[in-house]
């Protein structure tokens, strides 16, 4: 990190940090994906399709944890408990488990090329062509030699507890599992269940997917740091250089010179590709607290993306969100009643606008100074 980075303080509150609790913060789950009936084709799409008239409201839930933007402009927001949410600039449509949406709880959204939208929802993954909801079903044939990388691949967190991704090529959902390691293994000889009887994820459950410049996938692993698959192979950034313990690692995010953040700020790395068979990752380092270098700014990344200028944008836990250049850390802090309130993703939208879910006050949007509450 250059000597020269400055921290500069957005209307700054009080400094607030939180503790990480494993409670709030454990892996969410996504449930069995359902099986296609007997006689049926594993064919990705459910043999019925609901018309999705949804309701029109009002106003947003307050726990909206994701935002996505569509190509046709339309917003999309994912409740935590009361289904998904639609904007198109005039209406605000909530579609629920009545529509044929296969859960109320929201995990995320897609698009592929044509439109569709695709909704992670609970234990399912629905698709929304513009007027229906199709519950996409599991294929029973999937092998490992479906571990590839297809340009119009769509990749879901696998249902929690499996220590497994999705991945979609337009007809199949496959259930792909995550190869183990031997800290994979270590761990769950440990038995740590047998200590935290209510854990209920693996150490391989994915928090996050990345698609990197180079079209490889990334996930970030609830205990076992970062991995990346290139299409052939499998390379780690382990947890014992991540350092991200017990929070997981919940954002990866390449910068403009292709280097790699992975939750923690402390370190970022690169990846060294002269020997093709066995990638490895170089660390560089990240960024320290100008008063305090032996600590790191913030800590606590949710969820990371990149702005069309190249800059990284953090949103935190607990401690707002800061916007890194390369030179200069500016910090956005995102307050309701003048208190810090917890975020859980940003997003960028075509358009370039970014936006906040958050756990408990809504959605936010960035008007080019500061972000403020969502109000549709």
């Amino acid at each position: 990190m250059s000597s020269s980075l400055r921290l500069v303080t957005v209307r700054c509150p009080c400094a607030l940090m939180h503790p990480f609790l494993v409670a709030a913060l454990s892996a969410c789950t996504v449930g069995q994906v359902e099986s296609p009936p007997a006689g049926v084709a594993p064919s990705a799409v459910g043999t019925s399709a609901a018309v999705a008239r949804g309701e029109t409201v009002t106003e947003l839930d307050k726990a909206i944890w994701h935002v996505f933007g569509a190509k046709n402009g339309d917003h999309w927001f994912g409740s935590h408990e009361r289904g998904a949410y639609r904007y198109d600039g005039k209406t605000l449509v909530r579609y629920t488990t009545k529509d044929g949406l296969g859960s109320d709880s929201i995990e995320g959204f897609q698009e592929d090329d044509a439109g569709n939208i695709f909704i992670a929802a609970g234990n399912r993954i629905s698709r929304f062509d513009g007027r229906t909801l199709a519950t996409l079903i599991e294929s029973t044939t999937t092998t490992p030699d479906d571990w590839k990388l297809l340009p119009n691949d769509l990749w879901f967190r696998g249902p929690g507890d499996s220590a497994s991704l999705l991945r979609y090529d337009g007809r199949s959902l496959h259930r792909l599992k995550i190869p183990e390691t031997d800290a994979g293994r270590r761990i769950v000889a440990a038995s740590p269940r047998d200590q935290f009887p209510n854990i209920n994820f693996t150490p391989y459950d994915p928090y996050v997917i990345f698609e990197d410049s180079r079209g490889h996938l990334w996930f970030g692993t609830a205990l076992l740091g970062a991995c990346r698959f290139d299409g052939k192979s499998f390379a780690w950034i382990p947890e014992e250089d991540l350092h991200n313990g017990s929070f997981g690692t919940r954002s990866i995010v390449e910068d403009r010179h292709g280097r790699f953040w992975c939750s923690n700020v402390v370190d970022r790395y690169e990846v060294d590709t002269s020997d093709s068979a066995a990638p490895r990752f170089r660390k560089l380092k990240g960024l320290r607290d100008a008063n305090r270098p032996d600590r790191v700014p913030f800590g606590g990344v949710m969820s990371a993306v990149k702005d069309e200028n190249g800059a990284v944008w953090f949103a935190t836990y607990g401690e707002g969100v800061f916007r890194y250049d390369g030179k200069d850390l500016v910090h956005y802090p995102v307050t309701v009643g003048g208190s810090a309130i917890n975020l859980y993703l940003i997003h960028r939208d075509h358009q370039g606008v970014l936006w906040l879910g958050t756990q408990q006050h809504g959605a936010f949007r960035f008007n080019g100074k500061s972000f403020e509450p969502f109000k549709p």
